[in-house]
């Protein structure tokens, strides 16, 4: 990968642990508002719902206030806890505001950013939402390694929309043949930016994933193998 110069990194489970935040948000919000729920309890059932709402949001088929409302509504109707809209809403807005303010990070997280920003122009390609991103990368203490930051948002789509890779070079001032695209979404991430011409590399923590001709790694420290 000698010809790489610009790396394009995910930041939700890739580099920021958004699962260990998650948790953080709502164990802050259900001790205050709702003591009797289990945070554990829910997150485990919440954690699908979320991933399945996120798939319907990146193709276009879930609005942003929909994400955040049916995220939330369908996690507590199979709890079966009566809840009213009014206060889904209150904990739709209190997890917004208190996610960022947690900054856990993967497992070797600042060492790789140390090891590769001397060598490469690094770069953040995300479909979370701008202001909530932004803070995340302040809070977490990584956002000073990224020359540049594409959200949905600013591209006008979402990966795995090529144009928003095409939005993301263009900012970064560097081609497709010069870059990879580095996350844990197989198909947002990496058949995305694959499809587009990049080269990418799955990050698969969990090893949910096999995929053959897919270059994965399991700790963001095996980068050094390659980059």
């Amino acid at each position: 990968m000698k010809h790489i110069t610009d790396i394009f990194f995910d930041l939700d489970h890739t580099l920021w642990d958004f699962d260990k935040n998650s948790i953080l948000a709502f164990d802050k919000i259900f001790k205050k508002q709702h003591p009797t729920i289990n945070t554990a309890s829910f997150i485990e059932i919440y954690v699908p719902i979320n991933q399945a709402c996120w798939k319907l949001y990146q193709v276009d088929k879930m609005t942003h206030q929909e994400l955040r409302y049916e995220r939330l509504k369908q996690s507590f109707d199979a709890m079966n806890y009566a809840i009213s809209d009014e206060d889904i809403d209150s904990i739709s807005e209190d997890y917004i505001e208190f996610l960022p303010d947690n900054n856990q990070l993967f497992e070797g997280a600042i060492e790789v950013l140390e090891y590769l920003h001397p060598k490469y122009n690094l770069h953040i390609i995300t479909n979370g939402f701008a202001e909530v991103q932004g803070r995340k990368l302040k809070n977490s203490g990584i956002g000073n390694y990224f020359k540049t930051i594409t959200n949905s948002e600013m591209a006008g789509v979402k990966k795995p929309h090529r144009s928003i890779f095409e939005f993301a070079l263009s900012l970064a001032e560097t081609n497709k043949q010069n870059s990879i695209m580095i996350g844990d979404c197989i198909d947002a991430d990496v058949r995305g930016a694959i499809a587009f011409g990049m080269q990418a590399i799955l990050f698969d923590e969990k090893e949910i994933h096999a995929v053959d001709g897919i270059l994965t790694i399991k700790h963001l420290l095996e980068l050094k193998k390659y980059l």
